[in-house]
């Protein structure tokens, strides 16, 4: 009589290799180079020269390395299982190879432009990319609540300044929006001086007690804010991954010798005799 339960080694076998395969590191450096002449290709695609030239050769290249991402996702798929896609970066390599998979016809024409999003798999491959944007993605409650307080002290300066040169300056500052984006422009330091405070101080002579503070406050307080918390998110990362890997990877402590410890201690022992006896020998 067969046995049903046979079958499972074999398919656990089969995983098991097909997981020492797809996480081989030899396989990962040969994903990250087509990862790589992926993107290149993609860019030469944006050139009607190269694409008269050498274009069929470049959109065969194009499915061929599609063709090993579909089949590199479809083993990690077998692999893990429900894990796959508990894990943000598997989930997020199915969905940049799979809009690839869509017909770019019609109206889902502007898929054909976000096949470039394959490029991205890159952050997947390497782990420091990861760990950069996985700082980033834990900056986020931090940035957010940044940017609120940027979004606060704009509209009051865009309210304040709309209501002290729209008359004069209405391109500039003929509106909240339009005060809104003279502000930014102000803000990012491009022109700011000679395109717009000097002008505007030349029908506001005052007009400096409003730029000054708010570029102080805009660009290198709040700025270096964000920069802050990123750095911050980036050190606790690095922090947490350097816990792991101690508990991962304990350090070696030298094996002890008992023999050695016993003899020690009977010398240690001979040593406070000797002096027990020496001070008692005095006192007498």
């Amino acid at each position: 009589m067969s046995n049903p339960i046979a079958p499972a080694p074999v398919q656990g076998g089969v995983r098991q290799r097909l997981r020492e395969f797809i996480t081989a590191r030899v396989v990962q450096n040969i994903i990250l180079v087509l990862i790589i002449i992926n993107a290149i290709s993609l860019g030469l695609e944006t050139s009607p020269r190269v694409m008269g030239s050498i274009g069929g050769f470049i959109v065969l290249l194009d499915s061929v390395i599609l063709a090993i991402f579909v089949a590199e996702v479809v083993i990690r798929i077998f692999v893990h299982r429900a894990a796959f896609f508990k894990d943000a970066w598997s989930v997020f390599d199915l969905v940049v190879v799979g809009i690839a998979l869509v017909p770019a016809a019609g109206p889902f024409a502007v898929l054909r432009a976000l096949r470039v999003l394959r490029v991205l798999r890159v952050l997947t491959i390497v782990p420091s990319m990861r760990r950069v944007v996985g700082a980033l993605l834990g900056a986020i409650p931090g940035l957010v609540s940044i940017a609120m307080v940027l979004v606060l002290v704009y509209y009051v300066a865009a309210v304040v300044t709309t209501n002290l040169f729209a008359e004069s300056f209405p391109d500039w500052f003929g509106s909240i929006g339009a005060s809104l984006y003279t502000l930014f422009q102000v803000m990012t330091l491009e022109s700011w001086s000679m395109g717009i405070a000097r002008p505007v101080m030349e029908k506001f002579p005052y007009a400096w007690a409003f730029f000054v503070p708010f570029i102080l406050i805009a660009t290198f307080t709040m700025l270096n804010l964000f920069i802050a918390v990123i750095v911050n998110a980036m050190q606790t990362v690095s922090d947490e991954e350097a816990k792991d890997e101690a508990l991962a990877h304990p350090p070696k402590t030298p094996p002890v010798n008992l023999e050695e410890m016993a003899q020690e201690m009977k010398a240690l022992r001979a040593e406070i005799q000797a002096l027990h006896s020496l001070l008692r020998s005095r006192a007498g």
